[in-house]
């Protein structure tokens, strides 16, 4: 496990001055699938590690690619959010340099996948139509043109929360567009759990988690599993299946 200089491939594409990532590697010689994941509005913090860890041990090579690299979450925060928003802008430049990056790499298989957890989720969706195989978007914000954003994605696996007060009816929107679309996917919404419920600790300030359990927001540990299955079987079935 190990933090990558993307920076020379970055600057090249008109990306972030010092694109970095979390590379986490599968043991054996390989080759593997790979699969690109963004972190959460916090960073690349610990938290993202140990996913990326999590999907290491499952036989992909995942690099977590830091969308703060120039600045950190204080200075890039704002700007990273504004280009989800949009659907277009440097974020999107920094998750393509990784996409190609990682793909080319020679511990690579070719396939890639995309991942994203909260603002990460938001992007991984709106990636999902950019030269990847398979996306993982997990408490994903929603673009207000859904199905024009969508079109042409890749197969979709989404997990959502039903005590997620911040996404409200985001799964059933979401299960609409992908059917009208004709997009391979498997949406679901956890009845029981809330925002950032794949998250195995609570990395927010103390004094911030009264309000955050009253929006839905935390861990859930008894959720948390299902939503990972569903996450390793769907990458299983596009990325390491030599028939897809």
């Amino acid at each position: 496990m190990t933090y990558v200089d993307l920076s020379a491939e970055s600057i090249a594409g008109g990306g972030s001055q010092n694109l970095g990532g979390y590379l986490a590697t599968p043991s054996g010689p390989g080759p593997f699938p790979g699969v690109v994941m963004i972190h959460e509005a916090f960073g690349l913090d610990a938290q993202i590690r140990r996913h990326a860890d999590r999907l290491a041990r499952m036989g992909y090579l995942t690099l977590a690619v830091n969308l703060y690299s120039d600045g950190g979450a204080r200075r890039c925060l704002v700007s990273t959010m504004q280009s989800m928003l949009r659907g277009s802008g440097r974020a999107f430049t920094d998750i393509a340099t990784a996409r190609t990056w990682l793909a080319r790499s020679p511990l690579s298989t070719g396939k890639t996948g995309v991942i994203g957890f909260c603002m990460g989720g938001g992007f991984a969706l709106l990636a999902a139509r950019d030269s990847f195989d398979a996306a993982s978007v997990n408490y994903g914000r929603l673009p207000g043109n859904l199905e024009e954003a969508l079109r042409g994605a890749c197969p979709v696996v989404a997990n959502y929360g039903g005590r997620d007060t911040t996404l409200k009816g985001a799964a059933a929107k979401l299960e609409t567009a992908l059917t009208s679309l004709g997009i391979e996917h498997s949406v679901k919404e956890f009845p029981a759990a809330g925002h950032a419920f794949l998250n195995d600790a609570d990395l927010s300030p103390a004094i911030l988690r009264p309000i955050l359990r009253v929006m839905g927001i935390g861990p859930d540990p008894e959720s948390a599993p299902e939503a990972w299955q569903r996450i390793e079987d769907h990458f299983a079935r596009y990325l390491k299946d030599a028939d897809s």
